[in-house]
């Protein structure tokens, strides 16, 4: 017989603790807000999986803000329906818009199915397939800038095919606020939506100065510049190839991922849903138009800043609106908890906003490009700001809905919290997905403005207007005593 001896060990906690399982497999089991599960590897698992996910995030912007930058080459590259863009030609102007907001619409539309393909096919399978789409609106114009005679509507398909990066910022954030216990998602999905932002601003910085490079490597002909559109897009293959790679070699899925379907159906019932999607047309779809426009407007609006070397080699430093439009939105949620809610920050904002836009007008008036330039970047800084402070006011609205429907029908504090929080986050992908459409709205209201009055001055005017309808219907809703959007920190668990 042996022996048993008490050792006084006890064996270890395998049920709270985490197992890392084989690279490439699912992992069954994660309880990020069970401390020791969390402390026991699952951190760093999280960690391992958001560095991957904002590197293929970012190039997700990068591709789809591509065509704002590119369109500004090719009427140079011998492109017949963008020739006179730099002279401020309405035609050139009108299918430079086109082109520029059509990804706009397909990477708004594509932000719901992509949310939902994470509980389908798994956060890194899918993060892979998105990664690897983006190769084919990348090789695709590779391929058709070199072919002169090529007709505007290929290139049409091939910026529709670039909207598919928009795409990957909802299956990204999808994915992420699976991984993080509820008191580290902010931070998480702050980082994660950081990172992709700012890959419109890189963009928009390296594009014109690789275009630049590319046309003093050959010769500022047509053929010049085709080389160096071709240089501009081709130096994104390597990173999407190691995006693809990274995901598929050290990223994870998790079984535990599901969708909350069932709260969708009261979230899309609830008015405040809709009326948040209007607002979030001002900031997000705001920041998404204008940071697509912005390279064409520069260009079209001031032609003499090609005599200025330096400064059409950075693109007529257009990058400079997506890049502090992209740091001032955390500053809108810090501003909105110290403040006691967002809704005056974001009445504020909306009235910045319409200065901005007749500052844009005046600065139009006077020729003046370092007005426009500095009109144009208070209007990405508020936007930005209005992106965090409307973002805020999400998870504080649905939580004041869910306890008065609990105090009406007698539910429990906790069961009502959590069902604002589903709610909340049903709520986040629609209103994201409207938001972005807005951003195509934007575009296409200075295309038509340019078309059927040979000025844009009419759509600015109507946004100015727009943005003081969007302050009132703010403080209608939020700000009057009769509904105070106040401070619900531990809900504020996503990012748009």
């Amino acid at each position: 017989m042996t022996a048993i001896v008490d050792t006084g060990q006890q064996p270890p906690d395998t049920t709270t603790t985490f197992t890392h399982q084989r690279r490439g497999r699912w992992i069954d089991r994660w309880e990020p807000d069970n401390e020791r599960f969390w402390k026991s590897g699952a951190d760093r698992t999280a960690k391992k999986n958001l560095l991957f996910s904002v590197f293929a995030e970012n190039l997700g912007f990068s591709i789809w803000v591509l065509w704002a930058s590119v369109v500004t080459g090719m009427g140079a590259a011998g492109f017949a329906f963008l020739d006179g863009l730099g002279k401020g030609n309405p035609t050139a102007v009108s299918n430079a818009l086109l082109l520029t907001s059509i990804p706009t619409l397909v990477g708004s539309t594509l932000r719901i199915p992509y949310t939902f393909a994470i509980p389908r096919f798994g956060g890194r399978a899918f993060t892979v397939f998105s990664a690897a789409m983006l190769l084919i609106p990348t090789l695709g114009l590779i391929y058709f800038v070199n072919q002169p005679g090529t007709p505007m509507w290929v290139f049409v398909v091939l910026a529709a095919l670039s909207g598919f990066g928009g795409g990957n910022f909802s299956s990204s954030m999808a994915n992420i606020s699976f991984f993080f216990p509820d008191g580290k998602k902010g931070a998480a999905l702050g980082i994660n939506a950081a990172g992709g932002n700012l890959g419109v601003a890189q963009t928009q910085l390296l594009v014109p100065l690789l275009i630049t490079l590319g046309t003093h490597l050959t010769a500022k002909d047509a053929a010049g510049y085709r080389f160096g559109i071709t240089l501009s897009v081709l130096v994104w293959i390597p990173f999407i190839l190691a995006a693809a790679f990274g995901a598929l070699r050290y990223m994870d899925s998790l079984s535990t991922a599901k969708s909350d379907g069932r709260s969708y159906k009261p979230a899309l019932t609830n008015r405040h849903t809709w009326v948040m999607a209007f607002l979030y047309i001002g900031t997000f779809g705001s920041f998404i138009g204008f940071s697509f426009a912005f390279p064409t407007l520069i260009k079209a609006n001031f032609p003499d800043l090609a005599n200025i070397g330096w400064i059409t080699t950075l693109g007529n430093l257009a990058f400079l609106g997506a890049l502090v439009g992209s740091f001032s939105r955390p500053f809108g949620g810090w501003l909105s908890d110290k403040l006691g809610g967002g809704a005056n920050i974001t009445i504020m904002v909306f009235g910045g906003m319409a200065v901005a836009v007749a500052l844009i007008m005046a600065a139009l008036e006077m020729k003046s490009f370092p007005l426009y330039l500095l009109a144009f970047l208070m209007l990405f800084v508020l936007a930005g700001i209005g992106n965090g402070s409307t973002y805020r006011m999400i998870p504080s609205i649905f939580s004041a809905e869910s306890k008065k429907y609990a105090s009406e029908h007698g539910m429990e504090p906790p069961e009502a919290a959590a069902s604002a929080k589903r709610q909340a986050g049903a709520a986040i992908g629609v209103i994201g997905a409207v938001g972005a459409f807005g951003g195509f709205v934007l575009q296409q209201a200075l295309r038509l403005s340019n078309t059927h009055f040979g000025t844009m001055a009419p759509a600015f005017w109507a946004y100015a207007v727009a943005f003081l309808v969007m302050a009132g219907v703010t403080w209608w809703f939020y700000s009057r005593t009769s509904f105070a959007v106040g401070r619900v920190p531990s809900l504020a668990y996503a990012n748009i």
